[in-house]
């Protein structure tokens, strides 16, 4: 499955798959095969950064 391509759908695609069915965002990388490097770059870009305590990009 291609990973939304627009920061913020992106951004509600990634946490809400971390809420409902992933543990961590290795997690999530691992079994959707995304970069986790690319994936928090782009999110950055729109100023957000993963908070591994709360299993969320904020």
């Amino acid at each position: 499955m291609p990973l939304p391509q627009d920061p913020a759908i992106l951004l509600s695609f990634v946490n809400t798959r971390l809420r409902d069915r992933y543990a961590d965002l290795d997690q999530l990388c691992q079994d959707l095969g995304a970069d986790r490097a690319a994936l928090c770059e782009k999110l950055a870009a729109i100023g957000y950064a993963y908070d591994e305590g709360q299993n969320q990009f904020r």
